[in-house]
């Protein structure tokens, strides 16, 4: 007979918990990051099981944000991988060109650094005054620091050196304003964003987009899980729109290979194919 592993069932009923509860399903999220997550969920709350922690989502006010706070993976910084947005602005940016507007959608925002990268990169390609990036994730606690543009001083030097090495056209100090040991995003960037709750694990299309970003956010799904949110993003997608994924992420499977052709290997660039329906 098999040995049962308690804790994988702790987990279970745990994650099943919420699900019910408040309708977030993280049953689809890579199990090896889920439980090490949630060993530390375990320890923060001051209980002895997973298990434990079932009670206090079911009947504890305010412990689903505990739960969403540590199940999110926040790891983001401005103009992260400066070759991304290099290509971006090579090989993506004149194809959009065309478009009198512009709807981009970037899924996992986290604190909205990628967002503020964007936003700038569009900036100086011209193509801010006709866009509307849609920001989301399933982190409100997340989105409210995203929503107010605010950063660390202190991270200033690395977003500048990276800025910098993506090939900005200006000066890093030209989109924020400094007070004390805070920096705030310029108003002409923050208000062509609008931020919003979305799980990729539940809800559905989004919108009509000529270019979608979800970087670093599959690898922290299963396989399953994967597959539902790239068809998710090919159907939210314009024919002839743009999929950006994370530099160690891939359009794993034939089929959906078979959805877009590749613009950057490299920095994991897609673009649609106007010949095949998504299944």
């Amino acid at each position: 007979m098999a040995t049962i592993n308690i804790e994988d069932i702790e987990i279970n009923l745990f994650l099943q918990a919420v699900k019910l509860r408040y309708g977030y399903d993280y049953q689809d999220y890579s199990h090896a990051s889920l439980k090490r997550r949630l060993r530390l969920l375990k320890t923060n709350s001051k209980v002895d099981f997973i298990s434990d922690m079932i009670n206090k989502v079911l009947y504890e006010e305010g412990f689903l944000d505990d739960v969403i706070d540590t199940l999110s993976v926040t790891v983001t910084e401005m103009f992260r991988d400066p070759s991304f947005y290099s290509d971006l602005r090579t090989h993506v940016l004149p194809a959009l060109r065309s478009y009198p507007r512009l709807n981009i959608w970037i899924a996992g925002c986290a604190t909205g650094e990628e967002v503020f990268s964007l936003a700038i990169l569009l900036h100086e390609e011209g193509l801010l005054q006709r866009t509307t990036i849609y920001a989301t994730d399933i982190n409100k606690k997340n989105l409210d620091i995203a929503k107010s543009g605010i950063f660390s001083l202190d991270r200033v030097p690395a977003y500048t050196k990276n800025y910098q090495a993506m090939g900005g056209k200006s000066s890093f100090s030209n989109y924020y304003h400094s007070r004390y040991s805070r920096a705030k995003l310029s108003q002409f960037i923050l208000e062509h964003i609008v931020f919003s709750q979305h799980n990729l694990a539940a809800d559905n299309v989004f919108g009509e987009m000529q270019l979608v970003l979800c970087r670093n956010v599959l690898i922290y799904f299963n396989e399953k899980l994967q597959e539902r949110t790239i068809s998710l993003f090919y159907q939210s997608l314009v024919r002839s729109g743009f999929l950006c994924l994370g530099t160690k992420e891939s359009l794993r499977s034939l089929k959906k290979q078979a959805l877009f052709t590749t613009v950057s290997k490299e920095n994991k660039i897609y673009h649609k194919r106007l010949s095949t329906i998504a299944k």
